[in-house]
């Protein structure tokens, strides 16, 4: 076999073998999609009283994590692991609130207001989001 029929072959068997790393989620199943480092959308607006569901389609572990300073009045605190406080969150992540990849974790949003959340291990890369509440 010539080089680049060779290289041809493995580029071609690389990128296939790569798009096997899909996660098996489809977009039908999630509103913002965790990546490897960002929420997509970073902003999204629902109503109030409408869940959102965070997908993971990356090969990392994620949190959907509230900080809790900024949460409307009357909201309660969320965060994937099902814990009460931002600093309980931080403390049990991974144990708890690790979003594998492949799959989804849901909040329904009751209170109107703005909502700031972020992933706990990739915070300092700028993993945040805003959820949007009217």
């Amino acid at each position: 076999m010539e080089r680049r029929t060779f290289l041809a072959t493995v580029g071609v068997a690389a990128a296939t073998g790569l798009a096997g790393c899909n996660t098996g989620l489809s977009e039908s199943e999630y509103d913002v999609e965790m990546t490897a480092n960002r929420y997509r959308p970073e902003e999204i607006t629902i109503s109030t009283g409408e869940t959102v569901t965070w997908g993971n389609t990356s090969s990392r572990g994620h949190s959907v994590t509230a900080y809790e300073s900024s949460l409307p009045e009357n909201a309660d605190y969320w965060a994937s692991g099902g814990v009460d406080s931002e600093e309980a969150a931080r403390d049990s992540y991974p144990q708890q609130g690790n979003v594998q990849s492949g799959e989804t974790w849901s909040y329904q949003f009751d209170a109107a207001g703005t909502y700031e959340y972020f992933c706990i291990p990739h915070e300092r890369g700028g993993m945040v989001g805003t959820v949007v509440v009217e």
